[in-house]
């Protein structure tokens, strides 16, 4: 809960974000110079209410906009892929399993490990049949783990 509790406030935190930015380029950017057409023996005055598609810089403005949102929606979906799912810190260690060379016998993928012990995420580098999501795997606590390798090892003489 508390892995989609942190995604969720990263989300309200970029849409303020980008919220803010929006209405200061509302602010900023002036609205084109109305221009008339003459109609009916009199002139009329045409003020778009919004200058996206009448204004070229604007457009372009709100163009580059949506293009930062798009991008950073991706980078917080990313970095939030890539945290502990207990601990909400980044995980660390990669480690590569498999091969490129021999993908019969084991498929490449990329392991990544909570340096606190709560779990290791597993990332298929080889897409061959269709995305697949990473996989989590939850560990108990690695000191009951550690603990028990060690009580069962007999001492060598």
């Amino acid at each position: 809960m508390r892995y989609w509790g942190f995604l969720a406030a990263k989300l309200a935190a970029a849409g303020a974000i980008l919220y803010g930015l929006r209405w200061t380029i509302l602010r900023v950017v002036p609205l084109p110079e109305p221009f008339s057409f003459p109609m009916a023996q009199q002139e009329r005055y045409y003020v778009p209410n919004d200058p996206f598609a009448h204004d070229l810089g604007y457009t372009f403005l709100m163009m580059l906009y949506t293009l930062s949102a798009a991008g950073l929606l991706w980078i917080i979906l990313w970095d939030q892929r890539y945290r502990c799912r207990t601990c909400l810190r980044r995980l660390r260690m990669p480690v590569l399993v498999g091969s490129w060379t021999h993908i019969l016998l084991g498929r490449p993928r990329t392991e990544y490990i909570c340096l606190y012990g709560h779990g290791t995420l597993k990332v298929e580098e080889l897409q061959s049949t269709g995305h697949s999501e990473p996989d989590w795997q939850p560990h108990d606590d690695i000191w009951k783990e550690l603990y028990a390798l060690g009580s069962d090892s007999e001492p060598r003489a």
